[in-house]
């Protein structure tokens, strides 16, 4: 049995999504992902390493075919890029056992699988000219992972088969690529993307332990005091354990059902390799950005809080909004979200297919569970049959 972190790291580790592996936390990716998760249950798993235009190395795993497509190798098959929410890396999609892990099952029907991982994460923290213990390493938000990070990882997927690509994103990995498509970016090289439990609003979360570490500005207070990698050290966190988990109304006994809502129906066994996993490192002041729109209900960039800064990085005393409503009409999107998901609330989720209104109607798929929480859409026992089989589907169709 893995040994659970404490609810106060996890709260760190949650502030707006889920998901990871820390720093901290022992264990050497370097001899993870490929070969104890990938090569293990009989795949070919393939280690890459891909540079951001601002100089952050990125761990990129390819899975090229399933365990029965040897034979096939040399076939071209359609490429897929998947992309981990926040506080995790790309074990994300493997924790499940083969039939029903989505890496899995899309490499044994025929895609070329490729498992991305963001800056700040075990396979991710290498840098032209920084290490992980300069500050400057830490200088960025999902901004960065929207503008750099994807546009790098698109880039080398479609350079390596010659195609476009599809996409799976799973929260923060739905917010990035529906920023970057906001600004016309990736046109080129997406053929498509699949949004699970989507992340752009946040005004509406639902989860108290969020809102009270949101309103309480536990982030910016982190950053105040120079800590620039997010979870911090263990000495801080007992800050959290002896606030928020104590405040009236907040339940930190099920931590994790606090966070994400009440999940249905995660494999036991899966959850042991979640929490080997988890949490993976970003930056505080990704933390800070997210906590931003939880309070102002908007996808803004990032804000300095003083007009006269936000003025000098934007030429305006507000920071800019990204408009979802600017996304290309014709791009094929699936979106899939829960009716228990306390992060992915589904009033934050309606107002973003608001702004979709106008998306040409067979591009855009929408998928209700209402049963599903957060981490189902990545754990969960059936979601082959509810989610992978319907997004299957949707590939094929584009």
């Amino acid at each position: 049995m893995a040994k659970y972190p404490s609810a106060s790291i996890l709260l760190l580790v949650a502030l707006v999504s889920v998901s990871g592996v820390a720093q901290t936390s022992g264990h050497d990716i370097h001899n993870g992902i490929c070969k104890s998760l990938v090569e293990t249950r009989g795949y070919i798993c393939q280690e890459h390493q891909v540079t951001t235009e601002d100089g952050y190395i990125l761990g990129l795993q390819r899975i090229p075919y399933g365990r029965s497509g040897r034979n096939s190798a040399t076939d071209q098959k359609p490429p897929v890029l998947l992309q981990h929410g926040l506080i995790m890396d790309a074990a994300a999609w493997l924790l499940n056992p083969p039939d029903q892990a989505l890496a899995f099952i899309l490499a044994d029907k025929g895609f070329d699988v490729w498992l991305a991982n963001a800056r700040g994460t075990d396979s991710s923290r290498g840098h032209k000219s920084l290490t992980t213990n300069d500050p400057a390493y830490w200088e960025w938000t999902w901004e960065q992972l929207a503008a750099y990070d994807l546009p790098a990882l698109f880039n080398y997927v479609n350079k390596q088969t010659g195609q476009k690509s599809h996409y799976v994103g799973h929260s923060l990995g739905t917010l990035t690529i529906l920023a970057a498509l906001s600004q016309q970016r990736l046109r080129n090289s997406l053929r498509s993307a699949a949004l699970l439990t989507p992340i752009a609003y946040l005004g509406q979360i639902s989860t108290l332990l969020i809102r009270v570490a949101t309103q309480t500005f536990y982030a910016e207070q982190f950053y105040i005091v120079g800590v620039r990698e997010f979870p911090p050290l263990p000495p801080l966190e007992r800050t959290l354990q002896t606030t928020i988990c104590i405040q009236p109304g907040v339940d930190c006994s099920n931590f994790l059902a606090a966070v994400t809502g009440l999940n249905c129906c995660l494999n036991p066994s899966s959850l042991d390799l979640y929490y080997n996993h988890t949490p993976q490192s970003t930056s505080t002041k990704n933390f800070i950005h997210l906590s931003q729109m939880i309070r102002s209900g908007t996808i803004r960039m990032f804000d300095y809080t003083l007009p006269l800064t936000n003025l000098q990085h934007y030429n305006t005393f507000t920071p800019p909004v990204y408009n979802m409503a600017n996304i290309q009409k014709d791009i094929p999107l699936f979106l899939s979200y829960g009716g228990r998901d306390a992060l992915s609330d589904v009033n934050d989720v309606k107002t973003l297919l608001n702004d979709l209104n106008d998306h040409d109607k067979d591009k855009l798929v929408e998928q209700y569970i209402e049963e599903y929480a957060h981490y189902d859409f990545i754990m969960g026992e059936n979601a082959r049959q509810k989610v992978y089989d319907p997004l299957l589907a949707f590939f094929r169709q584009h």
